[in-house]
């Protein structure tokens, strides 16, 4: 079979700018006839990114929630069988991929759909971790890879002129040319520039805030290193890592811990949990240079290639985001998502931003997410 090839458009500017930010979610379109829509609020932002209608929002979000609780259920029924899932956001319905005779196990209904697929999502999962190891003879041409449950193949990107070299760098990882889409993109990732929304500061440098933990709050890893101190609030990175993952700790002794993200209108907006997304989920950034925007889960365990070396384990969102930007809270509905590491593109011709997951985070330093 044939590696499919496929073409995407993407924005040619790079996202530069690394800010952590304690930010909300937005997603905004236009409003309902003779309805003022405030552009600074969650649903006023998704009215305005997604091009929903206010009632739209609302059914979005409801649906959104069961989508996470179907999912759970669903993994847990087909146990090896299961082959990913996502929202589809045009029936409100999250599908469920599943193998051979596990397809058969669970039946469609109104809030689920049932797909049967070639791939479990451990299988795609194993063809990413190959990849991911052979890393270092990625093509310069290669900007990243991910797995798309929606394709049910695992997805390595490419400037128009490698396609054959990012086929090959697949082949020679061992990922089944059947199970591979090659797809020609202008992305060019980066970290986003250390500039921040609710600013905490690094000697000559300054980040955002991502969410608060026990004990001080998370962010991104490119913005300090262990040991090194912060003012404004004051602390101490207790850890970091950069690149492979892009995540920070940083301890504040003494500072008050909100367990909400700034919304950048004089308000807040809850945090109650980081259950995970599904993919096809919306999802909301706030920063400092864009405010609130929002967009959706293209994929998660994505891995992406900076100049600084590759990151894994992203999420790839179509949510844009630009310079001052990094290192901010992503949130979908009251759930924590992650915080911002980079992308391409910018918030006029759009853009793709990955993230960090909060959960692996919050594992990897032994923290708890501070809620409301």
């Amino acid at each position: 079979m044939e590696r499919r090839v496929r073409m995407m458009t993407g924005a040619a500017a790079l996202v530069a700018g690394v800010a952590a930010v304690f930010g909300q979610q937005a997603v905004a379109s236009e409003p309902d006839a003779g309805q003022q829509v405030d552009r600074t609020s969650m649903a006023g932002a998704m009215q305005r990114d997604l091009g929903l209608s206010a009632s739209q929002v609302e059914a979005r979000l409801t649906a959104e929630k069961q989508a996470a609780q179907a999912e759970e259920q669903a993994r847990r029924q087909l146990g090896q069988g299961f082959g990913g899932a996502w929202f589809d956001a045009a029936s409100g319905r999250l599908v469920v991929g599943a193998t051979g005779d596990a397809a058969s196990t669970m039946r469609s209904s109104s809030a689920t759909e049932v797909r049967q697929v070639a791939r479990s999502e451990q299988q795609l999962t194993a063809y990413q971790a190959r990849l991911d190891a052979a890393k270092a003879s990625a093509p310069d041409t290669v900007p990243g890879w991910y797995v798309d449950v929606t394709t049910n193949t695992v997805v390595v990107q490419t400037r128009e002129s490698g396609v054959r070299r990012a086929e090959a760098f697949a082949r020679k990882a061992g990922v089944p040319a059947g199970a591979v889409t090659v797809q020609v993109t202008s992305e060019a990732p980066r970290p986003l520039d250390v500039v921040g929304g609710n600013a905490y500061y690094i000697g000559g440098s300054r980040c955002s805030i991502g969410f608060a933990v026990t004990g001080g709050f998370v962010t991104a890893g490119h913005c300090g290193s262990r040991g090194d101190t912060t003012s404004s609030p004051s602390g101490t990175f207790a850890g970091s890592s950069f690149p492979g993952n892009d995540y920070a700790y940083v301890q504040t002794p003494g500072q008050a811990l909100i367990g909400a993200v700034n919304n950048y209108a004089g308000g807040t907006v809850r945090v109650q949990g980081s259950s995970d997304a599904p993919v096809g989920s919306s999802i909301c950034r706030s920063g400092s240079t864009t405010g609130w925007r929002c967009g959706t889960i293209q994929a998660r365990n994505a891995s992406v290639t900076y100049v600084e070396g590759t990151i894994t384990g992203l999420i790839r969102t179509s949510a844009c985001a630009e310079p001052g930007d990094s290192g901010g809270s992503a949130i979908s509905g009251t759930q924590a998502q992650g915080v911002t590491s980079g992308g391409s593109g910018n918030c006029s011709s759009g853009g793709t931003t990955y993230f960090q997951p909060v959960n692996e985070i919050l594992n990897a330093y032994g923290v708890s997410l501070v809620t409301s």
